[in-house]
């Protein structure tokens, strides 16, 4: 008999606690405060469990570490700088330095993006469009230059896009809660006139979001990885450039060339109004004509 009424007993016991947690929870949620501190919901539960005469079994402390330690959604505020640099300049040995900067490239974690390869008498040339990680960019200019005869034309900049890229993001945001209400007017829809007309609005404002997203992915690529237009060559014939100021003789050499080119030309323009020879003859026919048939009437 003793033992039924203990287990009796533990059951009521039990079941008031559960009743209580219930209660609790339940005035958590009424009391909604999303703006609350963790602290500050902390306490209230604690308020509550007071009122209500329920203790968790959790410790206070875990308990209000596991509440701190809850994540927050914050904006993303990292910079992101898309950085551009050109250089220009000559090198001593053009095999040698197209595989060193390979390795260079290669070891800073970037790529080769675009390659151009030029030679004339005079040099040989290679142009290449390199992408390097932003973190290396300044490591990167550094080393391509390092050990090179003569640089020409070093020009770096940047430009920040970290505004851009959040107010893109928060508009793609808005577009979808926007899609989200034509969703649920299209499902409200009574006839196939009003269905079309929302699909219509759903397509447009989807392709907006697409283009913000495609953007928005085009600057975080950019403020990644950094540009650096690379120019580097070799002079193999320094005798074989090309002089801007010709000599005495290269000068009349070239009259000759430019003379004769526009007799040419003024010999084939000649030819080319024939029809105009051809009026004036007959016009010089006719006046002669009535010119010879004036003192014939006059007699």
């Amino acid at each position: 008999m003793k033992i039924i009424i203990a287990a009796l007993a533990a059951m009521l016991l039990f079941i008031a606690c559960s009743d209580k947690e219930k209660v609790m929870e339940m005035k958590l949620e009424e009391a909604d405060i999303p703006a609350a501190s963790a602290d500050q919901k902390y306490e209230l539960e604690e308020f509550i469990a007071d009122t209500i005469g329920y203790k968790s079994d959790e410790p206070a402390e875990d308990k209000k570490k596991q509440q701190q330690s809850q994540p927050t959604q914050k904006p993303d505020w990292d910079k992101k700088i898309i950085k551009t640099a050109t250089l220009n300049f000559e090198v001593k040995d053009y095999t040698f330095y197209y595989s060193d900067f390979r390795e260079k490239v290669k070891g800073l974690g970037g790529y080769v993006a675009q390659e151009e390869q030029t030679e004339s008498d005079y040099k040989i040339e290679n142009t290449i469009t390199i992408k390097v990680p932003v973190n290396q960019f300044d490591n990167a200019i550094t080393l391509l230059t390092t050990g090179v005869e003569k640089i020409n034309e070093r020009k770096v900049s940047s430009q920040d896009v970290t505004t851009e890229i959040i107010d893109t993001k928060s508009r793609i945001e808005a577009k979808k809660r926007i899609r989200q209400r034509y969703m649920d007017l299209l499902g409200q829809a009574k006839n196939m006139e009003e269905v079309l007309n929302v699909q219509s609005e759903i397509n447009g404002i989807q392709e907006q979001i697409e283009s913000a997203a495609t953007r928005t992915e085009y600057l975080g690529h950019s403020s990644s990885f950094s540009t650096i237009n690379l120019t580097y060559y070799q002079v193999l014939n320094s005798s074989a450039k090309d002089d801007s100021s010709p000599s005495f003789g290269v000068k009349i050499s070239q009259s000759f060339k430019n003379g004769w080119s526009w007799i040419c030309d003024l010999f084939v323009g000649l030819v080319s109004v024939w029809p105009l020879y051809l009026l004036g003859f007959c016009l010089f026919l006719v006046y002669k004509k009535f010119k010879l048939a004036k003192p014939k009437q006059a007699g």
